[in-house]
């Protein structure tokens, strides 16, 4: 019996072995991530752009295990430095699915499989590994202590910091060498940059000193340039092309404004002319699109179609009329109802400009209203703010406006040479009397 019972007893130890070598191992897998995480924190950040990117290489799964293994720093590029700072043929080149290895490697370029804070950075090596297996260079700027990653400037140090990492903001994307060659090889073009190149610094020709660069536009300031510079070079009787993006500055999309402005007319009764010339006739739509997108702002006086359709066809038929009548109807400011009439009531008369440089819109009071226009070209606004909304003003007129004719200065006569006549000397009574007595023996009387 004992014997039966230590072969069963063998048997199951036997059988427990087999069972534990047949079924799998079950290795630790990696660690899930919080909500406290730096992963999370980059996705829900203000680095949208990057965190995009990291969203299109697929490589949030490669992140969460390296996250759990060790702690890391992201160094993050701007949005601008992404969206206006980088080649377009360069960024397309990175989002084609072919290229996949080559963002995953930009991306992973930008992260260390270490912490490493602001206050750790003049204590450091040099030299650091990232996860694409390169390395970068930490510095610190001796003049002014900026820190730097390779060429880039820390322009925002421990910007998020949570328990398992830290992101800092830089200025600029920082591209490896390898990715770089990749993009030259496809272009066959080595000498061509991922960056868009920047321009030679200016010398003062008085101080022979660099002129110190520009400092820059913040977002949402007016535009530096009068919007005559911005405007084109001259009008186009072609109809509109095709909307494009917006314009460089990317702070507001003018296209989607005079877009809505126009339908905004259509809707509300009684300007459809206006809104016809506006997109079909002429392409003052896209240029004025253009003008808001650069940061330009707008007020524009819409006649109605009872005072278009008193426009003969003579002044439509010159070459560029349409134009020229619409440039006089808009005015380079934000103008509402209240603001022209309290200006009116102020002043008397006000000058605004208009887009046909040089000539000015009156505007004056009249039966407690504004008056624009002189004379018997004059139109009252009728419908006041039919559209506003911060960027451009629409108001309704009853009439077409036109700029005062200059009366040609009337020409001067030659006047008729002036004659000088002699006169005749004439002799003093004193003379005569003298003459008679003395006989004209000593003084001469003729």
């Amino acid at each position: 019996m004992d014997s039966s019972y230590s072969f069963s007893k063998l048997l199951l130890l036997l059988l427990t072995t087999s069972l534990a070598t047949a079924l799998p191992e079950n290795k630790p897998t990696s660690s899930q991530i919080n909500s406290n995480s730096v992963l999370v924190a980059l996705l829900d950040s203000h680095y949208t752009e990057l965190a995009e990117l990291v969203e299109k290489a697929l490589l949030l799964q490669t992140l969460e295990e390296a996250v759990g293994r060790h702690n890391i720093t992201i160094f993050a590029p701007r949005n601008d430095a992404l969206e206006r700072n980088l080649d377009p043929l360069f960024k397309s080149f990175l989002l084609e699915p072919r290229n996949l290895k080559s963002l995953q490697s930009l991306l992973m370029f930008h992260i260390l499989p270490r912490r490493v804070s602001s206050p750790q950075w003049p204590s450091l090596s040099h030299h650091h590994r990232t996860l694409s297996n390169d390395h970068v260079h930490l510095t610190v700027d001796t003049p002014s202590l900026r820190l730097k990653v390779d060429s880039a400037e820390i322009v925002r140090p421990d910007d998020v910091i949570r328990p398992d990492g830290i992101i800092h903001g830089i200025e600029r994307l920082l591209i490896p060498r390898s990715v770089q060659e990749d993009f030259n090889r496809r272009r066959s073009l080595r000498s061509i940059s991922a960056v868009l190149p920047e321009g030679a610094p200016e010398v003062d020709p008085r101080t022979h000193r660099l002129k110190k660069p520009a400092p820059p536009v913040p977002a949402g300031a007016p535009p530096v340039l009068p919007v005559y510079d911005a405007m084109s070079p001259g009008p186009s009787l072609a109809p509109a092309p095709a909307p494009g993006p917006g314009g460089p500055r990317h702070h507001f999309n003018g296209e989607a404004q005079v877009k809505d402005f126009i339908h905004t007319l259509l809707h509300y009764g009684g300007y459809n002319e206006m809104a016809d010339i506006l997109v079909n006739l002429t392409s003052l739509a896209t240029e004025m699109g253009r003008l808001v997108s650069e940061g330009y702002v707008l007020t524009v006086l819409a006649p109605n179609d009872e005072a278009m359709a008193k426009l003969t066809t003579d002044q439509l038929s010159e070459p560029g009329a349409p134009e020229q009548i619409m440039y006089y109807h808009i005015i380079p400011e934000y103008q509402t109802e209240e603001s022209m009439y309290n200006a009116v009531r102020r002043f008397g008369k006000v000058k605004y400009d208009s887009l046909r440089f040089p000539h000015k819109v009156l505007a004056q009071e009249a039966d407690g209203s504004v008056k624009f226009g002189h004379g018997e070209g004059s139109a009252y606004l009728f419908d006041p703010d039919i559209y506003t909304d911060g960027r451009i003003s629409v108001q309704g007129i009853d009439g077409v406006l036109f700029p005062m004719k200059e009366t040609p200065a009337t020409e001067m006569k030659p006047a008729a040479p002036v004659v000088k006549k002699v006169a005749k000397s004439r002799r003093g009574k004193l003379m005569e009397v003298a003459c008679r007595m003395m006989g004209s023996r000593f003084i001469p009387c003729q």
